[in-house]
């Protein structure tokens, strides 16, 4: 049971690391002009339902990147209570077998 434990764990740290990297890298395409600002929604919105949702939300107010985006706006915060409750029945669940 402490292996489910530290897999679950380790998969919720890698991806809300890979959706922080990801927006961060987004943000400075944009700058560069290498990219434009509101192109790869589809893929915030994938990562984030992957299990990436806070830190993509966080990520977004503190680098103040993205926040004119409606859809992101409104999503990212559901998103966000789904993917605490998906990780509570995730850990409740290992727990209870142990």
């Amino acid at each position: 049971m402490i292996l489910l434990t530290m897999l679950l764990s380790v998969y919720i740290l890698a991806v809300n690391f890979y959706a922080f990297r990801w927006l961060r890298g987004q943000r400075d395409e944009a700058d560069m002009g290498n990219r434009p600002q509101n192109e790869g929604d589809g893929k915030l919105l994938l990562i984030s339902a992957m299990g990436g949702a806070i830190a993509i939300f966080v990520s977004m107010l503190v680098l103040h990147y993205r926040m004119d985006s409606m859809l992101l706006m409104l999503v990212l915060p559901l998103l966000c209570v789904v993917n605490i409750y998906c990780f509570y029945l995730g850990y409740r669940g290992i727990f209870v077998f142990w």
